[in-house]
């Protein structure tokens, strides 16, 4: 399969980048892109335009604060740190994260027991009339 890059999923860079600085400390912009576009193996490609709105956005939740600092190149910038809230909110977000990929996982797992999506579909199809129903004994309905 050829490594092409994606589009960020609406939702996913906040959690991306509070992550990425709970993991590593304060940041810079520039190397918050860098490291998402490190972990995810090139496949995201993260421009001005796209990590430092996220970064004013989370900023102004109180979600991560910046103070200016001097960068080992010696050149001023804007180093970010996740703040409690912060914390508390990744901690919410990925959760729901999991939620979803579980999700996705079921409905794209093989299908097993005639279900395409991968589930026991017998007893829905029954319910909602996709399947006739069994006579019962009496012979009514």
């Amino acid at each position: 399969m050829t490594a092409s890059k994606f589009d960020v999923l609406q939702g996913t860079l906040d959690l991306m980048v509070l992550k990425t600085l709970e993991a590593l400390g304060r940041l810079h912009g520039y190397g918050i892109a860098r490291r998402i576009e490190q972990v995810s193996d090139n496949r995201l490609s993260l421009n001005q335009g796209t990590i430092y709105p996220a970064l004013v956005r989370l900023q102004k939740r109180g979600w991560v604060k910046a103070k200016w600092s001097t960068t080992p190149s010696k050149r001023r910038a804007k180093f970010y740190s996740l703040t409690r809230s912060g914390l508390k909110q990744m901690e919410k977000e990925a959760q729901k994260w999991k939620c979803i990929a579980g999700t996705m996982a079921r409905v794209l797992a093989p299908p097993r027991k005639g279900g395409r999506d991968g589930t026991d579909t017998s007893h829905f199809r029954q319910v909602h009339g996709f399947l006739p129903r069994q006579p019962s004994e009496s012979g009514s309905r």
